[in-house]
C-alpha cells in the first residue's frame, strides 16, 4: 500500500471514530452541534477553546462530557478575584519526615491534567490569568525555578460570561491569541430545549461512553496535520487573514475604518489546522474553501478589535468578518 493510500485509510478510520465520539457526546450534551464540533476541532488540532455564553447553557457539562468521551483526565478551576497563581500551578511545601529531616515537596495544582476547565476565566486578576500563559503555549509550568512538564495532550477549555462585566478583568490580547477558537454558546432552539427538559429532569442521568484514549487523541492530532490542503485553500486563508488587518494592501475600506488591530500569523496557522479538522468531522479527505469561510468568525473574532468609532456606530466584528470573507471568496472565484 502506498503512503497516500495509507493516509486515506487512516483519515477514513479516524472519521468513523470521530462520528462515534460525536454521538457519545450527544447522549449527555443535547443539540448545539456547532458548539460540539468547534470544541472537537480545538482538541483535534491540539489547541485550546474559549467558550463564551450565558450561565446555564451547559458549558461545564460539555467539558466534563468531552473529558469522558475523549478519555482525558480532567481538572477544573473556578476563577475568582482572590485566586492566586499557586492555586492553579501548585506549590512547594516543607515537610518533616519521621527522622526529623526536612525537604521540599511539590504539590501539583489542577493544571496538571489533560483537559482543564477554566471557569469564568475573566474573573481572576491579570497576575493569575498570566499563570496560564506558559502552560497553554509551552505545555509546561515553572515553579520555584524548576520546569515541570504537563501531561500530554494538554488542553484548556475556558468559559466566559459575555454580559456580566462587573468585577472582571478582560483577557489580554496575548492570552486571547493562545485560544485556537472562540466558541459562542447561544440559546438552544425550541425543539432542543424541549429535549433537554425531558432528558435532565427525570430520575436517571444520561452517561456518555469513552470512545478515545489520550494516545488515540495524540495520534489523531498527527493525522490532522498530515491531511493535504490544496493551494487554493492556502491562498484563501492568507487572503482572508491579511484582508482583516487595517492598513494592509488587501484591506477594504470597512476594515481600515472600523478595525483597530487585526489577526496575526497565529490566526492563519489556526485556520490551516481547523479547516482540516472540520473536513474530518464532515467525513472528507481534504478541506475546501467553504471550511475557511465557516471558520472565519470562530478563528478571527477574538484576534481583532473594533475601533471606538465603529463601536459607536453599532458595528460588530462578526459583520465585518463576514463581509471580508464574502469579498475574498468572490475575488478568488473571479
Amino acid at each position: 500500500m502506498t503512503e497516500a493510500a495509507e493516509l486515506v485509510a487512516e483519515i477514513e478510520a479516524l472519521g468513523e471514530k470521530i462520528a462515534q465520539a460525536r454521538a457519545a457526546v450527544a447522549q449527555r450534551f443535547i443539540g448545539q452541534e456547532k458548539v460540539v464540533d468547534l470544541s472537537l476541532t480545538a482538541l483535534l488540532c491540539g489547541g485550546h477553546g474559549l467558550l463564551v455564553g450565558l450561565p446555564g447553557m451547559g458549558k461545564t457539562l460539555l467539558v466534563d462530557t468531552l473529558g469522558t468521551v475523549m478519555g482525558l483526565s480532567t481538572g477544573r478551576v473556578q476563577f475568582t478575584p482572590d485566586l492566586m497563581p499557586a492555586d492553579i500551578l501548585g506549590s512547594e511545601v516543607l515537610e518533616t519526615s519521621a527522622d526529623g529531616s526536612r525537604a521540599f515537596r511539590f504539590i501539583e495544582g489542577p493544571v496538571f491534567c489533560q483537559l482543564l476547565m477554566a471557569d469564568e476565566i475573566n474573573r481572576a486578576s491579570p497576575r493569575t490569568q498570566s499563570a496560564l500563559l506558559q502552560a497553554m503555549q509551552e505545555r509546561q509550568v515553572t515553579v520555584a525555578g524548576q520546569h515541570r512538564a504537563l501531561p500530554a495532550p494538554f488542553h484548556v477549555l475556558a468559559t466566559q460570561n459575555p454580559i456580566e462585566q462587573e468585577g472582571t478583568y478582560p483577557l489580554p490580547e496575548a492570552q486571547l491569541d493562545r485560544f485556537l477558537v472562540q466558541i459562542d454558546v447561544d440559546y438552544p432552539d425550541r425543539a432542543t430545549e424541549r429535549d433537554v427538559l425531558l432528558a435532565t429532569t427525570g430520575v436517571d442521568e444520561a452517561t456518555a461512553p469513552q470512545v478515545f484514549t489520550a494516545d488515540d487523541l495524540r495520534a489523531a492530532q498527527v493525522t490532522v496535520r498530515r491531511m493535504p490542503v490544496g493551494e487554493k485553500v492556502v491562498e484563501l486563508i492568507l487572503d482572508l487573514v491579511r484582508a482583516c488587518r487595517p492598513g494592509e494592501g488587501e484591506a477594504g475600506a470597512a476594515v481600515n475604518q472600523s478595525v483597530s488591530w487585526g489577526p496575526g500569523p497565529r490566526a492563519a496557522q489556526a485556520l490551516m489546522l481547523a479547516v482540516r479538522a472540520r473536513a474530518l468531522l464532515d467525513g472528507r479527505l481534504a478541506p475546501s474553501s467553504d471550511d475557511v469561510v465557516a471558520l472565519a468568525r470562530p478563528i478571527l473574532s477574538h484576534r481583532m478589535a473594533l475601533s471606538f468609532a465603529a463601536r459607536a456606530r453599532g458595528e460588530s466584528l462578526a459583520g465585518i468578518i463576514d463581509g471580508v470573507a464574502r469579498d475574498v471568496t468572490r475575488a478568488e472565484a473571479a
